[in-house]
């Protein structure tokens, strides 16, 4: 099968976030069954050049309708991680993917439509004719609408798409001059059925739009689906993912094993697995060392996250309390997305400066997260909602317990030890409810109890962690099951 993948991101070369890396590890797991597999990507003056192999020019002379312009374009490629990328560079004073970073620029809606037209343009331009278009997020929601609105008349009739939302709360909202600026007529488009925002008057809403048109629309976890459709985690999308919800499956990420396995990670030392689990320790010592932990018989109790609401950072600040009131060590690695949360860390970094038990490192910080994973005990993930996470399953691999909230992936993958009606060896975790603190130290006391009283039972639960498959292998199949219905 011939597969497109066209997203904002795609790692290593263009990351910001979870979305580079599901873009990269489906595109591997596709690719290693015999699948003809390319990705199409902005080009960002930010991309890391030294991770692209022979990139040269593959096209020139593109042009892309803009509002009454045509905007030249030409197209770079090369392979990232052994997947040819196509690379799109428009020449304009608009300067759209010239701004040092991917994501938080005020026209955000205006250089990612762009880029939905752009790619439909190259394919058609280039003759391609993929099997299936495969993209992602609000970034690309209008890609679905153009195909099946202009490019289905003039040819490029033979791909199918489907769309895949990784989180709903960032949808895409713009005013209807939007739709004109890449061809589109708002007067057909502007309904409640289509691109009008349930909730906002005079606005097109892009995710909504890709809902509606995409030949099948994925989440990323199938209790998140279940959510999206059932619960405000829909974020005011739920009649319209109701009226399509016979396209809308759940599909759980899986994690890159070539770059979170402990038995070849080149961050630790010394590298491990499940069969010689007790060099674990020596990556515990090591992490003590580091940090400048003291050596004691107590657990290390990690939270590995992007600080920000979503995450549950009021849990978090007491789950750090919690922990050394337990008699455990505290690590806590994460960067805050906003001022007040930053105040928040800082002052229990205060706190706790000179304890030999509690580190806080609020920055990004990819070497120490391994580590921490290599040398922590217990995982803490006490999100409001997480469509899949990926911090859990990264944990179970490197033989760390994860307590997480039973939401979205976290519940599709975490199975309580105590109360999972999974067979004994199946069972990887601790789940609570409640987003109250007594909720989280049902969960935590529980792990942190079976640390210092069975010491052999959790040993097990780490090694139930570590045989865990949380490949791509599984999801890679759902997906092609997926393309292939809806190319029939």
């Amino acid at each position: 099968m011939y597969i497109t993948q066209v997203g904002a991101e795609y790692a290593p070369v263009a990351k910001v976030g979870g979305l580079g890396d599901v873009i990269h590890g489906l595109s591997r797991a596709l690719a290693k069954r015999g699948h003809e597999i390319e990705v199409i990507l902005p080009k960002y003056d930010c991309l890391d050049p030294d991770l692209i192999e022979d990139l040269h020019l593959a096209y020139e002379g593109l042009q892309v309708p803009f509002y009454d312009q045509q905007l030249p374009c030409t197209i770079e490629s090369g392979y990232a991680d052994g997947i040819r990328c196509f690379f799109i560079a428009p020449h304009s004073d608009h300067g759209f993917y010239h701004r040092g970073h991917i994501y938080g620029e005020v026209d955000d809606p205006g250089r990612f439509a762009f880029f939905s037209r752009a790619v439909l343009e190259f394919l058609l331009k280039t003759g391609k004719q993929p099997d299936i278009i495969h993209c992602h997020d609000w970034h690309t929601a209008l890609l679905p609408v153009l195909r099946w609105e202009i490019y289905e008349a003039l040819g490029l009739n033979h791909p199918r798409v489907c769309h895949t939302l990784h989180n709903s709360a960032h949808q895409g909202l713009a005013g209807e001059y939007l739709l004109r600026a890449v061809g589109l007529d708002p007067a057909r488009l502007m309904t409640s059925d289509r691109l009008l925002d349930r909730d906002r008057p005079h606005t097109a809403n892009l995710l909504q739009g890709a809902i509606v048109y995409a030949n099948s629309v994925t989440t990323v976890s199938p209790r998140h689906a279940w959510e999206i459709l059932h619960t405000d985690q829909g974020m005011g999308l739920q009649e319209t993912l109701h009226t399509h919800r016979h396209k809308l499956r759940g599909v759980i990420n899986g994690i890159d094993e070539n770059t979170w396995n402990p038995q070849t990670d080149p961050h630790i030392v010394p590298t491990y697995g499940p069969e010689y689990l007790p060099e674990k320790a020596r990556n515990k010592q090591h992490l003590r060392r580091r940090l400048g932990l003291e050596e004691a018989a107590k657990p290390i109790v990690a939270i590995v996250s992007r600080l920000d609401r979503q995450k549950g950072v009021e849990l978090m600040r007491h789950a750090v309390h919690y922990a050394l009131k337990s008699g455990c060590q505290m690590v806590l690695l994460g960067s805050a997305s906003e001022p007040w949360i930053d105040e928040l860390f800082e002052d229990i970094r205060h706190q706790t400066d000179g304890s030999a038990d509690c580190r806080l490192v609020l920055r990004y910080d990819e070497e120490l997260s391994h580590q921490i994973h290599a040398g922590a005990d217990i995982m803490v993930i006490p999100s409001i909602y997480e469509p899949c996470g990926l911090t859990q399953m990264t944990a179970m691999k490197y033989g760390v317990v994860p307590v997480v909230r039973r939401v979205g992936g976290l519940a599709d993958s975490v199975f309580d030890a105590n109360y999972s009606d999974k067979a004994f060896e199946e069972v990887n975790g601790f789940l609570f409810d409640d987003l109250t603190p007594k909720g989280l130290e049902s969960a935590l006391g529980r792990a942190i109890r079976l640390w210092f009283r069975y010491p052999a039972y959790f040993r097990q639960l780490r090694l139930n962690g570590m045989y865990t498959d949380n490949s791509w292998f599984g999801p890679a199949q759902q997906y092609l099951d997926i393309f292939e219905d809806i190319k029939a």
